[in-house]
């Protein structure tokens, strides 16, 4: 078996100094770039017109926090699609989105969708097919079944400690995450791609340290291999 890992960043919108230790520490590594549909600068295509094996992900429309406007003020965990938005307009948006980073960015934006936050009600899943997005990614393990009729392309490794420093979790947090992921597919025979999750406006010098180590392993190791994310696309679990 060969492993397969793929690269995720999220939150891009603009060329800026930590996008371009990004793009530089990736080198010719594939790399998907999530990236705000409602907030995206025509300077970032441009950016990227060097780098052929940068994929663009849909992250969501604007990266707004909507759980307050229909759970209540404080309530729930934050999420640009609480269940109770109307699927119009989440359509709309969708739409909207698939549209505007297709004419920015042609090709290389997939129809790939990244809920901000990870968190994505099944009931709106029939809208991403309609706006012609055909793959779903969030992060796993997933607490309910794949929602049918999409693609699944997760992350398995957050290399952020979100709930605590912000900076880079750790080399031993994050070698467990990703051997428990190995082992898992060595025992069932999954040749599911192990998805590893960035940030570059919040990574540090850790972060880059461990992601540098990482891609100099999976370079020199003949069972393991990053995979561009044009072959995640419409993968079905």
């Amino acid at each position: 078996m060969v492993a397969r890992l793929w690269w995720r960043d999220d939150d891009a919108v603009a060329p800026t100094p930590r996008l371009d230790r990004l793009l530089a520490l990736a080198g010719d590594t594939p790399l998907a770039l999530a990236v705000i549909p409602a907030d995206v600068v025509r300077e970032l295509a441009a950016a990227l017109d060097a780098f052929p094996q940068v994929a663009v992900l849909q992250h969501g429309w604007c990266h707004a926090d909507r759980a307050a406007d229909y759970s209540g003020a404080g309530a729930g965990k934050k999420s640009e699609y609480p269940a109770g938005r109307h699927p119009v307009e989440i359509a709309d948006e969708f739409d909207e989105g698939r549209q505007r980073l297709r004419s920015l960015f042609g090709p290389r934006a997939l129809p790939v969708f990244v809920p901000p936050w990870n968190r994505f009600p099944d009931r709106f899943v029939p809208l991403l097919a309609e706006a012609g997005l055909t793959t779903l990614s969030q992060m796993a393990p997933r607490r309910n079944p794949p929602p049918p009729g999409v693609a699944i392309a997760d992350m398995h490794l957050d290399v952020v400690a979100w709930r605590t420093t912000r900076g880079f979790v750790g080399t031993a947090p994050a070698l467990g995450r990703l051997l428990a992921e190995l082992r898992s597919r060595r025992a069932t025979g999954d040749g599911a791609a192990i998805g590893v999750l960035t940030h570059h406006l919040v990574m540090d010098p850790a972060t880059e340290d461990f992601m540098a180590r990482l891609g100099a392993v999976i370079a020199g190791h003949r069972a393991a291999r990053w995979i561009d994310p044009r072959e995640l696309a419409g993968r079905r679990p």
